[in-house]
């Protein structure tokens, strides 16, 4: 049999580890991204040209077995163009929802999840009188190209409308009300061809200045029906787009209930930690899925390794000695240059229970203590 290949567009931290995770099983990874020094390329091949470049685009198919994406904005003509070629998930017609966050939520609350009240909003008037019908706090964001915190503004005060439709009114937005939440929990799950799917845990995160700090399993204490609630929504989701590959959604703790924030079509970096739990890690089980392999079902987080615990590497990397020094570390550099707010790496911890408060709380002392380019704790 000839080797597989695999074909990722994007070439950032997140196609990078899908090379590395599709190497172990001997499939070969071709990248697309327009920046040449794309960290994806230290480790698998990269074609780079822009999206909207068909002759680039036609030498990244050429030999592919199949094609995937690392980030979920990908223009969709490029995905399209891809997969008259080869087959591509996850498809376009499920990834073009998540590019526009209206159309997400009708995605979200047709699947059965909560989501948090709402208004399209298409003039400053509209802003005004939508603050004043969901009430302050709320939050603008544009509908589209928005992560790690970016495209928001929080409004609080009457006095902040005007600044928020200054900076966000020149796009397509949406006011969400505020939402006040106990804790931020995602579920990742992965479906395969056959419609096989199988989910991870749910999984805890914090989050620091808008992007992902800590993530840690077991997510202690959440309510039963409502995770199954959750996760056949999730289901449902999977199951109604024909979806194959990895999916996240980012859901909000308020007294009990779980309320669906936004999703990701790809592998997520709350799901990090499973690179060094037991059982097929997301990277690996995404690859699988997209090459039409069966995915592997995660294994129980029981005795010796009960929890697992990420901390994301922001805007520098403590020295490597120091990370490489401590039983249970698993150190994930991506080959970026530090830059203030730029995710550069993450560490892993696997490990009993009732050890993961103790070793999260060392970790995130020794990033905390290591001073970023910009001259702040990151």
């Amino acid at each position: 049999m000839s080797q597989m290949v695999l074909g990722v567009l994007g070439g950032g931290q997140l196609g990078r580890m899908l090379a590395l995770a599709a190497a172990r099983l001997g499939v070969r990874t071709r990248l697309f991204d327009p920046d040449p020094e794309a960290c994806g390329g230290q480790v698998a091949e990269l074609v780079t040209g822009s999206f909207d470049d068909t002759e680039a685009l036609a030498r990244f198919c050429d030999g592919l077995t199949a094609a995937t994406i690392e980030f979920e904005n990908v223009p969709i003509a490029a995905m399209q163009f891809v997969s008259r070629s080869v087959p591509m998930n996850p498809n376009p017609g499920a990834v073009v929802a998540c590019q526009d966050r209206a159309m997400e939520r009708d995605v979200l609350c047709a699947a059965g999840f909560e989501v948090p009240e709402s208004r399209l909003i298409a003039s400053r008037a509209e802003l005004e009188g939508a603050c004043a019908e969901l009430g302050l706090p709320s939050v603008l964001k544009a509908r589209r190209l928005g992560y790690d915190g970016k495209g928001q503004f929080w409004i609080r005060h009457a006095r902040d409308i005007e600044g928020a439709w200054e900076a966000l009114g020149a796009v397509p937005v949406i006011l969400d009300r505020g939402v006040s939440f106990n804790r931020e929990i995602s579920l990742l799950a992965v479906r395969d061809g056959s419609g096989r799917a199988v989910h991870y845990p749910p999984t805890e995160n914090v989050h620091q200045n808008g992007i992902l700090l800590t993530s840690c399993v077991p997510a202690i204490g959440i309510n039963s029906r409502e995770l199954d609630r959750a996760q056949s929504a999730l289901c449902a989701m999977l199951d109604r787009s024909n979806y194959i590959g990895v999916l996240a959604v980012e859901l909000f703790e308020v007294n009990g209930k779980l309320i669906a924030n936004e999703m990701a079509p790809r592998v997520h970096n709350s799901g990090h930690w499973t690179m060094n739990s037991l059982g097929a890690c997301q990277f690996e089980n995404h690859v699988r899925a997209v090459l039409g392999l069966p995915v592997g079902e995660p294994l129980p987080l029981t005795g010796s390794m009960s929890a697992a615990c990420m901390v994301n590497l922001i805007g520098s990397v403590p020295p490597l000695e120091q990370l490489l020094g401590a039983q249970g570390w698993h150190t994930h550099l991506y080959g970026k240059s530090p830059r203030a707010g730029r995710k550069l790496g993450h560490v892993n911890w696997c490990g009993p229970r009732e050890q993961m408060e103790s070793a999260r709380g060392e970790l995130l002392k020794l990033v905390k203590s290591h001073r970023g380019l910009d001259g702040c704790h990151v």
